[in-house]
Order: structure tokens, then sequence, then C-alpha cells
């Protein structure tokens, strides 16, 4: 009898062996401040080959929604909650990913933009590079940057060519993934790029390449992108592009001198979209050569739309010089963010809805290049990973008391179902808000009157319902405000009621910066 229970042992083991190697690897990639229509499988003209090709071969998301900021955006994403929930950036009520995945026996590494407290050392991760700042100088780094725990000196070059953020985050990351595939187990690489986000800097080669496209101006640029919009079947052709707001000019009305600049601008902008994808391309490319890429879960998404803000300081140093400081403005973003409303830090569709792209041979069951409609948010990347994994979600970790998991695997989706979503999604920064539930949408910004809309019939939201439904706009701001105060814990300026008009958006003209200012 204890040779048959022995036999059976045997047996048994290789074949847990053999399904713990079927997890699937995951690569995590996080773009920072990219707008909805800024790669060309969602609309753009900007060359990004790798992310279509995941595209074309993988599954994408129209209605898949950030938090409109950048570090709040990171928090749900890390931790399956909303983000004041968690603590914000202290983290102190959450368990991040790779705490849960390091607990299953995934090896974990980041490479890229923290933006939060202390390091991702502190919060599971076994390898980091990167910096733990909001944001960088792309050429020469900043005091934040950090190697597996330790300061990290920014050098001027880097595995034989000069210093540039974007490419050295890819570096690290597939060192990472090499040290993931000698260890034997699953991996866990989150590549949070600081890319496109602000200062608008790149190599001289990569920006020429763009120049001259741009010289039609955002008016055309946002038809054109809209257009292909329509032709990729990513709206139903009853869509309508959304008005440019009065806040930006007409292109035709800018002197030749501010449309040189302005085209300059989004050339720049455009070689930090191309370089992204290019670094990209290489993880990728070195996944297929190391024979797991079909088996590795690949997620790319934003954290937030495309960023209205003008802090350029001088127009007369060129983007390729590590001491400029270029931004665009409203008018590029708005382009940016075709065909919604609004930008980042608002919680319209313009700063809360950004590209999901889900590449994964072995796990998805949808057809290629398949495009779904169904409503997902940061927060659900927690809960698909723990059914991925069969990992555990921690009611504790240390002295951290650890909230309720609010995401929702993505899993049925994945396999081509119907998923029984979100009942509500709740939005907030700042004094922008915003709640759905199905169709329904209740919004907010700067603390003007709501908005109601029904995204089934008006996605761009254009038509605003609040006046025909008052008692679904009641109902729906005592849940909001119910789980601002009491989930989210939030006090102050945050819970004070909204305006009975509309908040006029204000953007004034600054010559000695070069552009339009928030």
């Amino acid at each position: 009898m204890l040779r048959v229970l022995l036999t059976l042992l045997l047996l048994w083991v290789p074949t847990l062996a053999c399904q713990a190697q079927q997890r699937p690897h995951i690569l995590l990639i996080m773009a920072d401040d990219l707008g909805f229509s800024d790669i060309g499988c969602y609309g753009s003209e900007i060359p990004t080959p790798n992310l279509d090709k995941l595209a074309s071969n993988g599954l994408r998301f129209t209605q898949f929604y950030n938090t409109a900021k950048c570090h709040s955006s990171r928090v749900s994403l890390l931790t399956g909650v909303y983000c004041d929930q968690a603590g914000s950036e202290s983290l102190r009520r959450g368990a991040t990913i790779a705490e849960v995945l390091k607990q299953a026996g995934y090896f974990t590494a980041m490479s890229g933009k923290w933006h939060l407290s202390k390091q991702p050392t502190d919060f599971g991760f076994d390898r980091y590079w990167g910096h733990l700042s909001g944001a960088t100088n792309f050429f020469t780094g900043d005091e934040t940057f950090r190697f597996n725990g330790q300061k990290y000196d920014v050098p001027q070059t880097l595995n034989g060519r000069p210093f540039y953020t974007t490419h050295a985050i890819a570096d690290f990351a597939i060192e990472f993934i090499d040290e993931g595939l000698e260890s034997d187990k699953p991996f866990l690489m989150y590549m949070p790029f600081n890319a496109p986000h602000y200062p608008l800097q790149a190599p001289e080669a990569d920006v020429r390449r763009h120049l001259g496209n741009y010289d039609n101006g955002w008016d055309a640029l946002r038809k054109a992108r809209f257009s292909k919009q329509l032709e990729l079947g990513l709206f139903p052709s009853s869509t309508k592009l959304s008005p440019r707001p009065k806040h930006i000019p007409a292109w035709n009305t800018l002197s030749q001198e501010d449309q040189q600049w302005e085209a300059k601008r989004m050339a720049v902008f455009a070689g930090m979209v191309d370089l992204l994808d290019q670094n990209i391309g290489r993880v990728i490319d070195h996944l297929e050569t190391k024979g797991v890429l079909d088996n590795t879960l690949v997620l790319f998404c934003s954290d937030n739309g495309a960023c209205p803000f003008e802090r350029t300081q001088g127009r007369f140093k060129d983007p390729w010089d590590p001491e400029s400081y270029w931004l665009y403005d409203a008018s590029w973003a708005n382009a940016g963010n075709t065909p919604f409303r609004l930008y980042k830090q608002n919680q319209h569709e313009g700063g809360i809805c950004s590209p999901l792209i889900v590449h994964w041979p072995q796990g998805l069951r949808t057809k290629p290049g398949a495009i779904t409609n169904q409503t997902a948010h940061l927060v659900d990347f927690m809960a698909t990973f723990l059914e991925l994994t069969d990992a555990s979600y921690p009611q504790q970790i240390g002295e951290r008391k650890i909230e309720p998991l609010v995401g929702k695997s993505l899993m049925p989706i994945f396999t081509g179902h119907q998923r029984s979503g979100h009942e509500t999604l709740y939005f907030h920064f700042g004094t922008d808000r915003a709640l759905r539930q199905g169709p329904w949408k209740l919004v907010s910004a700067k603390l003007g009157r709501w908005e109601l809309y029904n995204l089934d019939e008006d996605r761009t939201e254009l038509h605003d319902l609040a006046a025909k439904y008052p008692q679904r706009v009641s109902e729906m701001k005592a849940i909001w405000f119910d789980m601002a105060e009491n989930q989210e814990r939030l006090k102050g300026r945050h819970l004070l009621p909204v305006k009975k008009t509309l908040t006029e958006l204000n953007f004034r003209k600054d010559t000695s910066s070069g552009g339009v200012k928030n």
C-alpha cells in the first residue's frame, strides 16, 4: 500500500510542477499622459507598429478607465482598490500586485516611474530600476533614480548609446526578465514608462523624423484621427466628434510663427510616442526570442488622458538639449483625446478613458484583432491576476490592514464572454468627480454642476440629460458622496457641494512661455 501511495505521489508532483509552469508570465506596460487616440491602432498617424501588432493579434478595449492622474492611477493599478481607499501614495491600506504574486511564487520586477511613497522594493518587487519622481529629465535623470533600493547615478551612456530614460526602462526590463526566467519562476514585469509625459524631450533624429507632420494643425488632426477611428471600428458610425472647446483657438487664427512653434512641439511628442513603441517592441521581441511570448499576458494601458498643462520654460532651446523644458497645451491634448472632451485630471471621458491592449496567444479566446466595448478599470488588474495565478488576496500585510478588493477579473472578457461588470464605477481627482452605472454617467468638472450622459447613445458627452432626469442625478450623486466619504475617506474640499452652473475652464495666453497657460 505504501509503495502504491509513493507511486501516486511521484506521478502527482510532476503534474503540479507542470501546472505551475503553465501559469502565465505577466508584462504590464503603462504609458504616461498618452491620450486615447495617440497610438496607431486607436486612430493616430504616429507610427506604432509594435503596439499595432499586439492589437491585431490581441484584444482592444474602447471603454477602459483610469483615474485621470498619474499617482492615483498607479495606486489603483497596483492595489485593485480606489486611490484614497488604499491610502493614496502611502499605500497604507493596500496590497500591491507584487506582494500578492510574490507570495504565489512569482519573480516580481519593475522598471520605470514609481511616483508613490518609499520604493518598489518596499512593496514586494524583487528588482527595481527607475525614478521615484513624477517626471524627470529624459537625458540626465534626477536624484530619485534607484536600482534595487540603492541610489543610482544616471550615466552619460548606457549599453553603448547616450542615456535616454525610455531606452533605459526597456534595457532594465529585459535584464529583469532574464533573471526571472533563470529563476524558473513565472515573472511579473511591471514597466511604467515616463513617456510621453512632459518635458517633451527626444533625440534630434527622432524629432526630425516627425517635423512637418503637424503643419496643418490640431483641427485637421482631430478630424483625421476621428475618421480613422470610425474606419477601425472603435466607435459606431453614429458617434459624433466633440467640438473644439472655446479655450482652444482655431488653427487658422494663429500667426505663422505660432503655427511653426506649435507644429514643432507636437512633432517632439510624436517622436516620444514613436520611441515608446520602439522600446516596447524590443521587449516583445526579447520575449519571442526566449520562447515565452505565447504564454505571456501582455497588457498595455495609459495612466490618464492627454495633458493640457502649459509650463514651457522658453521655446528657444531645442528639445534634444537636456536643458530644454517644453510642453504642449490643451490644443494638442484635445487632439490626443479624440473624440472625447477634456483632459488629464478631469473625469470626463477625455481624462479617464484610455487604451487597453491585451495580447496572450495561449490564453485569449477572442478573435485576433477583436474590439470590446465592455467597461473595465485599472482596479481590475489585481482581480485578474489573482484568478490567473491562484494567488490569495491578503487581509493584512505587516501593520497594513488591507481594504476589500474593488476590482473584478477580466478573464470572462478574455475568454470571449460577457462579463458581469461593475454595478458602479467611482471617479475622483481634486474637485473633479464622476460616477458610472451601466450606460449612465454623472460627472462634474471643478465643482461645476452635475452633468448626466447616456454613454450608450452619447459616447462623447455632448447631450447633458441632467435636467431631464433629476431623480437619477439625485440618486447617483448620493452614491458618489457616500463612496467618497465612507469608502475613500475624503474630507474637506473634496466633499464640497457642486455649483449651480458649469465651471468654465480658463486658459490664458502666456507669450513668455510660448503657449496657452492653465
